[in-house]
């Protein structure tokens, strides 16, 4: 007898509700096959099958409430009198099919996305049915709201089926195709083909019994299950989807359309035929859908000044060999302004504070969000604690996270929790902007480009390499004063680094 227990719900989240089972007493389950899922009060955890057998005992029903470890089920490993209802398994009936022919197949399954993902959309595969694959050689790219996630071989043989096409959405734990090794591999390919067709469809025509946190959420809000988009399995709706829903239904009511969503007006055949149309990348979705909620939610202002660099260059072009000789990575302009940050935070801790309800919650450490720019969109990789490492750990990290940006290698983990975010326009020439909050922060700074100017100092006009500085922050918990205070601190910490030095 094997159990099934409530895995780790994430960090300080003790408990959970049991929202709906897959599997009933007397059901077929094989390994990793999704038994149930839970609710927590930020996400939703699909729990799988720990080894194959029948599913003998349901512990704990829906609704209940289960703590961490807690007991959900038994699955006898014995049970092999239910073998034969296999068949009735539409979607289960073709995984069997390489074994027949005298080899051995193993599933590729969905890898763990991250926390609080669910589900990703498969971007490209690099290896087409009939293939022959080694282990751990890739098989597909699969895209989330932020990272990339390479698909290894789980073992050497003929990929003999793809269950979900380029473009097609799949769910954590979820089965992307087979592999077959032996004899049979070859002949398996063209029998396993259509069995993608049943797979995508032995879901449809299902009941879908909608998460309990969210059919309260729908009556508190006043809506209908046909007003709300789901994004749980089957579209079953979760709570998230009801706030999304219900904010939307605010937002229609409260304001006009902006232009951008006003629907698109008649183009001419000739300019339509010299077109194309692409489909935008779970990522972009998700900026767009995050800038547009910060604009919504937070009272954005921004304030601006300019700042000296002849100070930091002349510290830079001083220091930079012996810095790159002994640590091993070069002096860049990012770690001054992380320290100057940092500096300007503690006597300004609100630009480091978030809004939680009708609380503020002031943080004692500063988790430092780097915005940076790859060919799949803006990400914030965020470099922890900040405040307690030197130039030389800020700079290694900065160059380690975006480099692994780029290569879209970062995990969830390492964009999560950020409390100031960093945007430097100034490598992509900009002289001047406004940046957009990074929610739930608020404040971001924006650095731009460098740029010789005339200045009179002391009575006299130099020409001084200058940067234009922008502080935007949420105006509901940074006041004016406070946001102008914090730009001085940050120009006069590099107008005069000794500043770091003297903590003044």
């Amino acid at each position: 007898m094997t159990e099934v227990r409530v895995p780790t719900l994430g960090e300080s989240v003790t408990e959970a509700t049991v929202a709906t089972w897959f599997k009933k007493p007397g059901d077929r389950v094989e390994a990793d096959e999704m038994l149930c899922e839970l609710e927590t009060d930020k996400v939703t955890v699909e729990v799988p099958s720990p080894a194959a057998g029948t599913l003998a005992e349901i512990v704990a029903n829906e609704g209940d409430t289960v703590g961490v470890d807690a007991l959900l089920a038994n699955i006898s490993e014995s049970g092999e009198a239910a073998a034969p209802a296999a068949p009735a398994a539409k979607s289960e009936a073709p995984a069997e099919a390489p074994a027949a022919s005298g080899g051995s197949s193993v599933d590729v399954m969905v890898p763990t996305l991250g926390e609080s993902v669910t589900e990703a959309t498969v971007s490209t595969w690099f290896k087409k049915v009939g293939d022959t694959v080694a282990q751990d050689e890739m098989l597909c790219e699969l895209e989330t709201d932020k990272v990339s996630v390479e698909v290894p071989s789980p073992a050497a043989g003929t990929l003999t089926e793809i269950l979900f096409d380029e473009g097609s959405t799949v769910e954590a734990g979820g089965k992307l195709g087979v592999i077959a090794s032996g004899d049979g591999a070859a002949a398996a390919a063209p029998a396993s083909a259509p069995a993608a067709a049943p797979a995508a469809s032995s879901s449809t025509g299902k009941d879908v019994e909608h998460a309990p946190a969210a059919k309260k959420a729908m009556a508190e809000a006043g809506l209908s299950a046909d007003q709300v988009q789901g994004s749980g399995r089957d579209g079953r709706i979760m709570k998230e989807d009801v706030a999304k829903a219900a904010a939307a239904a605010a937002a229609a009511t409260s304001a006009a359309p902006a232009p951008a969503a006003a629907p698109r007006g008649p183009v001419n055949a000739d300019d339509a035929s010299r077109e194309e149309r692409v489909k935008m990348t779970r990522l972009r979705q998700t900026i767009a859908r995050r800038l547009k909620d910060a604009q919504n939610t937070a009272a954005m202002l921004t304030t601006y000044n300019e700042v000296d660099m002849t100070e930091v260059m002349a510290i830079r072009n001083q220091y930079k060999d012996a810095f790159e000789k002994k640590h091993g990575v070069r002096m860049g302009f990012m770690s001054f302004f992380t320290k100057a940050c940092v500096h300007a935070l503690k006597e300004v801790p609100e630009v480091n504070a978030e809004i939680d309800g009708n609380e503020v919650v002031y943080k004692n450490y500063v988790h430092m969000g780097i915005a940076a720019g790859t060919p799949q969109g803006l990400v914030v990789p965020v470099l922890r604690d900040v405040d307690q490492k030197s130039f030389a750990e800020i700079e290694k990290e900065i160059g380690e996270k975006g480099r692994r940006a780029r290569d879209g290698k970062l995990s969830m983990a390492e964009m999560q929790g950020g409390s100031f975010t960093i945007s430097n326009g100034g490598v992509y020439g900009s002289l001047m902007s406004s940046p957009i909050l990074n929610p739930p922060q608020s404040g971001i700074l924006g650095m731009h480009k460098i740029q010789d100017r005339p200045m009179a100092i002391n009575g006299k006009v130099e020409i001084r390499p200058m940067m234009y500085l922008a502080l935007s922050y949420d105006h509901r918990i940074v006041d004016g004063k406070g946001a102008v205070t914090f730009l001085v601190r940050v120009k006069e910490a590099l107008e005069d680094p000794r500043r770091l030095l003297m903590d003044i």
